[in-house]
């Protein structure tokens, strides 16, 4: 009886441990909020806020990660942003597209996720912003920080003439077009930030690496790398003539629903330490982009309202 009772309390313990040992498995098996993958409820555009936006002659865009705009706004770890939404315009009401974080960089530049909710690499055939400046006569550059040269179209890179830090293609959309991927002439206008001219193109994208992006390090790290960045920008002729700096972040939070990001506005005309509590989405900022270099608007852009607030009064009209 004794030996009978020992044999089935060993079997119970062995379930346990059996049933114990599949749960663990479970969990690590189940995705976490930073895999998780969604499209944001978006909030509708309210009635007139499509407002024409002033020509530029230059634009820059520079994209930050995975941080929503409590995170940057007013903090003590992001004193060079407190700067610059002082100096310019910032928004409150502004949404990013989905998690994670390549589908936001893909609508901020085709007006479209092309059906992408993941990091993964992937080469499609759409158009997108950087057709729309080359069949206008314009010029474009993207500004990647630690991409190697010869058209790279690896998932990641590390060090290169940049020095330390790491390279992602999941935040450099550009390549992720066929006519760009497949085109050397063009894909050589995607390059690392030692050849970065402020006036070297009519619009430029600048991707700092994971570390400099807040990906991978603090805000207060990307708030230095700004720093000593935006300078280069800011100090050059080409923002004085017209210029439109835009500086944003992919997405927020992971688990975030609203998914609201920090986006601030700066350049000639711009509203100096200006509010908006108008709704906006990474597509209005693409319309912002497309009117300002006298482009039609993309996709979902031409459903999305401008930033046309943010500059001086008489800049900005309504358009519909």
């Amino acid at each position: 009886m004794t030996r009978r009772r020992g044999a089935v309390l060993a079997g119970v313990a062995a379930v346990v441990v059996v049933v114990l040992v599949a749960g663990l498995l479970l969990a690590l098996r189940r995705p976490s909020s930073e895999e998780t993958a969604a499209l944001t409820p978006l909030a509708s555009p309210p009635p007139g806020s499509v407002l024409a936006v002033p020509a530029r002659r230059h634009v820059w865009l520079v994209v930050f990660e995975n941080h929503d705009d409590n995170a940057v706004y007013g903090r003590a770890d992001a004193p060079f942003f407190h700067e610059l939404a002082a100096q310019g315009a910032s928004t409150e009401e502004y949404q990013a597209i989905a998690h994670p974080s390549q589908p936001n960089y893909l609508a901020l530049m085709s007006g479209s996720t092309q059906g992408i909710l993941d990091n993964e690499v992937h080469t499609f055939d759409a158009p997108s912003l950087f057709d729309q400046i080359d069949a206008a006569g314009k010029t474009w550059r993207v500004a990647a920080e630690n991409v190697p040269d010869g058209c790279f179209d690896g998932a990641t890179a590390s060090g290169g003439r940049d020095g330390a830090g790491t390279y992602a293609r999941k935040h450099e959309p550009a390549v992720s077009f066929q006519s760009i991927a497949a085109d050397p002439a063009r894909c050589a206008r995607i390059g690392d930030l030692t050849g970065f001219a402020a006036g070297a193109a009519d619009f430029q994208l600048i991707i700092p690496n994971l570390c400099h992006d807040m990906h991978d390090c603090p805000v207060a790290d990307g708030d230095a790398w700004l720093r000593t960045f935006a300078p280069r920008i800011m100090a050059d002729p080409a923002f004085g003539d017209d210029g439109l700096l835009l500086v944003t972040f992919d997405e927020g939070a992971h688990g975030d629903d609203d998914n609201d990001v920090a986006t601030i506005a700066l350049g000639p005309g711009v509203r100096p330490a200006f509010v908006s509590n108008v709704p906006h989405t990474h597509y209005s900022l693409l319309r912002t982009i497309q009117q300002a270099l006298g482009l039609p608007c993309l996709a979902a852009s031409c459903d999305a309202n401008t930033l046309g607030e943010v500059f001086e009064p008489q800049a900005g009209v309504p358009t519909e």
